[in-house]
């Protein structure tokens, strides 16, 4: 079976052709700068990189475009459409209706709809995404699978700020938590490597990038996250600054005259490891910045480590124990000195890191870090969220 999993953004359109036979990733590629006259695609596949400028004024040309070079003649992978048997979708917030992937209809797309004031920034473009594949391919299935669907299972006394109740019953303000496809594909990647049922384990999954998350996974069951009702509560991030005291907002509008749209704009995209170290919010800027001898850079990895830190020992103690920690995403992958900061004495859990492993891993493998003697098994695992998404569809329309 052959799924093309769409993860559509503002601007862009990334995608993965799979043949789930295999699990193979057939062909990959991106759409970037749509809606603008210098827009491109991005293709990869059978070794071979071809970018092809072409104008995508909206997603339905950037879904023409990619179902288009997957054909073709020359360079394609597929004889025909007919061979994609469904759409796999990210979408960011699936709300309290969603707690699980769904086949979309009519039904959906309205409900879908519903949600975008919770996710203003990613919802409208993952509506599109889906809109797109269902014009461009009509009849063929398209599953949602929602970012928020494996946190559904938080208890309420996790899940609920203290805000009036009714604040919850009238506007569904709660946390919802991000990232789940990654923490649910790496925890049961961990499991395996730890070689012991899911089910029976309690494990912390530290999913770091551009955006940040850890999640308690207990008994394979999200019970707490760091993300919030919207991907900006949590840790210190690329542009966001993760947990604030919310009178800081009335203090900031009340210093700068902004309005709260101006003031979520700098909390969102001003802030974090851009804010603090003044340069850029990428972890590979940061670290350049320090070899140049900026303390502010230094800082940032200090500030990331301690957040890590902090939520670790409140998940082991919300868990009634920990068996095993995962590093994962773009900067946990990668980014030695935090995985050594971040554990670094955390003995007391049980937590004691290899550090000659830890500083001399190949990229892209699994490799267990913690010591021989470490209680708590330790992993750097790349994740796959995009292969989560295709198990879903190969799941819900077999």
């Amino acid at each position: 079976m052959k799924v093309l999993v769409i993860n559509a953004g503002s601007s862009s359109l990334k995608y993965q052709l799979f043949d789930m036979d295999g699990e193979k990733v057939i062909a990959k590629g991106n759409c970037e700068k749509i809606g603008s006259e210098d827009s491109f695609v991005v293709y990869k596949a059978n070794g071979m990189e071809k970018i092809i400028d072409v104008y995508m004024p909206t997603h339905q040309e950037a879904m023409q475009q990619v179902l288009k070079v997957l054909t073709d003649k020359e360079i394609g992978v597929l004889k025909s459409l007919d061979e994609v048997e469904a759409f796999g979708h990210r979408v960011l917030h699936g709300g309290e209706i969603y707690k699980d992937s769904v086949i979309v209809d009519e039904e959906v797309l309205k409900n879908l709809e519903t949600l975008k004031p919770l996710g203003p920034l990613h919802m409208p473009a993952n509506i599109a995404g889906i809109r797109s594949c269902m014009e461009v391919c009509k009849g063929k299935p398209n599953v949602a699978v929602f970012d928020t669907a494996f946190h559904q299972t938080m208890p309420d006394y996790a899940y609920l700020y203290g805000l009036p109740y009714d604040a919850y019953e009238n506007w569904k303000i709660r946390k919802y938590g991000f990232h789940g496809t990654s923490h649910k594909y790496v925890s049961g990647e961990l499991a395996k490597v730890m070689g012991k049922p899911i089910e029976e384990l309690k494990l912390i999954t530290i999913h770091l990038g551009n955006g940040s998350s850890i999640c308690a996974v207990k008994n394979g069951k999200s019970i707490d996250t760091s993300m919030g009702f919207t991907p900006l509560e949590g840790l210190v991030m690329g542009t966001r600054c993760g947990d604030l005291d919310a009178s800081v907002l009335e203090y900031i509008a009340d210093k700068t005259g902004w309005d709260i749209h101006q003031i979520t704009n700098y909390l969102n995209k001003k802030s974090g490891i851009l804010g603090i170290n003044g340069v850029s919010g990428d972890m590979r800027d940061n670290n350049a910045q320090i070899e140049a001898g900026n303390k502010r850079a230094k800082l940032v990895i200090d500030m990331l480590s301690y957040k890590i830190k902090k939520y670790i020992g409140s998940y082991a103690a919300a868990m009634g124990g920990l068996d095993g920690i995962a590093f994962t995403g773009g900067v946990g992958e990668n980014q030695e000195d935090v995985r050594d900061y971040a554990t670094e004495g955390l003995q007391f859990l049980g937590i004691e890191l290899d550090k000659d492993k830890n500083y001399h891993l190949s990229r892209g493998t699994v490799e267990e870090i913690s010591s021989k003697s470490s209680k708590v098994k330790v992993y750097r695992i790349p994740t796959n969220e995009e292969l989560v998404i295709a198990r879903d569809c190969v799941r819900l329309c077999k």
